[in-house]
């Protein structure tokens, strides 16, 4: 014979419920609110303020007058046209050959697997290592590739060191360096796709163009689209390899909207308005990333 439990054993317990799920989100919780809530909110607060770190005057609250301040700067103005030119260019000739890279390494041929060992070696490599080497190459009177070009029957190039070549030569060396990357997501994406369709294709005789156009291409969106928010995100935070091989020169031309804020921050000690810099920046790279990923979400829809 069963016997019910208490109606106030009952009720303790009904009590007791609500806590546990909350006890077990807490550390997670307060981690995050350390970690990511604390710091934003603060800088928030700095970008409505006017701390100079070099003045004697103690911060003051002005509000949304940075925000203003920014919105009429025309040199950020000027180094986000760079940043968004970078990046456009950047990604759009990684995922490019990236995907073209990828169809070649998911064909079987010999020696396949150190060919893509070989080809992922400059996305482990440090960014501010290969931009050193890249500094030494583009050297217009010792550099290695200045000596190929005259070797070809071509003019030599000023690289880096002109404001015309240098967003060029930036684009060059973050292509060279994390287009393996788009081609590790696509085979990836590659390995995942079904059989059944290229066969169907084959039999209908389609061509290999008609084939990567209606069948590849369309299926490999939703993998695509991961490489391309990665690297949207990645190169619209671009800094060290900038940094390292121009310094954002000659002049400002190489100048990005990071470099800027930099400057701001450790040269003119301008916190406020670096932290108004920083909030614009975070808005930009999440407006962009939401469109990202709805933009993946329409293809996986018609796929």
């Amino acid at each position: 014979m069963t016997t019910s439990p208490l109606p106030g054993t009952a009720v303790r317990r009904a009590k007791r419920r609500p806590a546990a799920p909350i006890l077990f989100v807490l550390p997670a919780l307060l981690l995050t609110v350390i970690v990511i809530a604390f710091p934003l909110g603060y800088t928030l607060y700095q970008s409505m303020t006017n701390w100079v770190i070099t003045s004697p005057n103690p911060p003051k609250f002005i509000g949304l007058a940075n925000y203003a301040e920014l919105l009429r700067d025309q040199r950020a103005m000027q180094s986000l046209v760079r940043t968004l030119l970078i990046t456009v260019c950047s990604v759009s000739l990684q995922m490019v050959l990236g995907v073209a890279m990828a169809l070649v390494m998911n064909k079987h041929f010999f020696g396949r697997g150190l060919f893509r060992t070989l080809a992922l070696f400059p996305v482990v490599a440090t960014p501010v290592a290969i931009s050193l080497i890249f500094v030494t190459m583009m050297n217009p009177q010792t550099g290695v590739l200045n000596h190929f070009l005259t070797s070809l029957g071509l003019s030599a190039q000023q690289w880096i060191y002109a404001e015309k070549s240098v967003l060029p030569a930036l684009i060059l060396v973050d292509t060279w360096q994390w287009t393996p990357f788009v081609m590790l997501i696509a085979l990836a994406g590659l390995a995942t796709l079904p059989s059944e369709p290229y066969e169907a294709a084959k039999i209908d005789g389609a061509t290999a163009w008609q084939t990567f156009w209606g069948i590849t291409l369309p299926m490999l969106m939703p993998s695509l689209f991961v490489a391309l928010l990665f690297r949207a995100i990645d190169t619209l935070k671009l800094f060290d390899t900038i940094y390292a091989m121009t310094q954002g020169g000659p002049g400002t031309a190489s100048e990005t909207i990071n470099l800027y804020l930099y400057t701001l921050s450790f040269n003119y000690f301008r916190m406020g308005y670096a932290s108004s810099m920083v909030i614009a920046l975070l808005v930009l790279v999440l407006g962009i990333t939401l469109l990202l990923i709805r933009a993946r979400k329409l293809a996986e829809d018609r796929s």
